[in-house]
């Protein structure tokens, strides 16, 4: 019981945070830095809904971290300020976030949070799309008003629904009599209007705003104003801000990491009970950092991303427990056919429909990009090219990942 009440007592008489709220990603600070141009491109585009006018469908793009939903949420609070004080417009400004495990999964989710969102309400199955999308387009034409939709990760709901509701929403304009609606799309992904069907394209894209990196010079200005209201005075050793900044420039000017460096450095020095956060925090807290994202991505896959990596999983598993058995040399390399195989396996298992080999391939680069498998070509003779797999998850994350994967499958 002392153990307890000395971790309790560090954070009770710690002294370090003012107010750590400042460091969390949903902050809205009072001013944007270095973001000014991109925030004024959105206010005038969005500046006709102040007379009542649809505005033109913006899609906003970038890398994570640089500002795109910040930016938006900012120009809507103040829009939304502006009509209140005017009172001769109604303007509802709605916001989703599409990798929310609320609404990621399908269309139906999506509309009936957009309806949550304007004070209604549906069930959360058993309803048509049909109906729902009925309701949603009854509780916006129920007044004169203009509506600015805001789908951040927009990108992650084609992924795991497609293109077609987002040209369904495009289109809700047509069916309303008192009500306008305006889209604005964000995305982490410079490539993501390559591949939608060009009619969406053309209705999502009418114009577009491009958000490039935050560079170190930049990151260390913001990190520098959001920890005068986060720290007390003087806790902040010399070197922890640049060293923050030069993290998250590396990771591509990334602001959301360097805030979560610091406030995680900040958490670490607490328990530590430190009287300063020192750049040795800050090493820790990247470590920590880097374990929780990687389980965070393998949460937040789709279904058939999970299959193929517990597949590689089992399949790791199973070679290590035959070389720790054998005592002659054991070929426990893993490649693609084994993978699928596997994947075919866990799919009967699981329920799941079978996708291709070339699909299972496809996913299997898009985890060795996100490194969380190596996967190497290497030549087989006459039986052509195939990839050598490689799981690189550490000892302490594959095993949270099982956990996560087991739950996630329902095995």
């Amino acid at each position: 019981m002392d153990k307890l009440d000395k971790i309790f007592d560090s954070y009770v008489s710690s002294s370090l945070f003012k107010n750590k709220s400042v460091l969390q990603s949903n902050y809205s600070p009072e001013t944007i830095l270095h973001r000014g141009d991109q925030v004024e491109n959105i206010a005038s585009i969005l500046g006709p809904t102040l007379t009542g006018e649809r505005a033109s469908n913006l899609f906003l793009f970038g890398k994570t971290g640089s500002g795109k939903t910040l930016s938006a949420k900012y120009v809507g609070d103040k829009l939304e300020a502006k009509t209140k004080a005017s009172e001769k417009t109604n303007l509802k400004f709605l916001y989703i976030n599409c990798k929310s495990k609320k609404v990621s999964d399908t269309e139906y989710r999506i509309i009936a949070e957009l309806i949550s969102l304007l004070g209604g309400s549906v069930p959360a199955t058993g309803l048509p799309t049909d109906t729902v999308y009925s309701r949603f387009i009854d509780m916006i034409d129920s007044k004169k008003q203009v509506v600015v939709l805001v789908l951040d990760e927009i990108d992650q709901a084609v992924k795991k629904i497609s293109d077609g509701f987002i040209y369904t929403l495009t289109r809700i304009n047509s069916e309303l009599k008192n009500a306008q609606i305006s889209i604005i799309g964000i995305s982490n992904s410079l490539t993501f209007m390559d591949h939608l069907d060009p009619r969406v394209r053309s209705s999502l894209g009418e114009e577009e705003i491009v958000f490039p990196p935050y560079n170190a010079l930049q990151l260390r200005d913001i990190l520098t104003e959001r920890s005068k209201e986060a720290f007390s005075k003087g806790v902040l050793e010399e070197g922890v801000i640049a060293k923050c900044a030069a993290y998250a420039a590396r990771e591509h000017g990334d602001a959301r990491r360097a805030l979560d460096l610091l406030r995680v450095a900040g958490e670490v020095a607490v328990r530590e009970g430190s009287k300063k956060v020192t750049v040795n925090h800050i090493d820790t807290a990247n470590q920590k950092i880097e374990r929780d994202k990687m389980l965070d991505i393998i949460e937040s896959e789709p279904t058939q991303f999970q299959i193929v990596l517990q597949a590689v999983m089992r399949l790791t598993e199973r070679r290590e427990t035959r070389r720790k058995k054998s005592r002659e040399m054991v070929d426990d390399r893993i490649f693609t056919g084994d993978v699928y195989n596997k994947y075919q396996e866990i799919c009967e298992e699981t329920k799941n429909e079978i996708l291709t080999q070339r699909r299972v391939g496809d996913i299997i680069g898009e985890f060795d990009m996100l490194g969380i498998i190596n996967a190497r070509v290497i030549s087989k003779g006459r039986q052509g090219r195939t990839r050598e797999i490689k799981l690189m998850l550490s000892p302490n994350i594959k095993e949270k990942a099982g956990e996560i994967l087991k739950k996630a499958l329902g095995i």
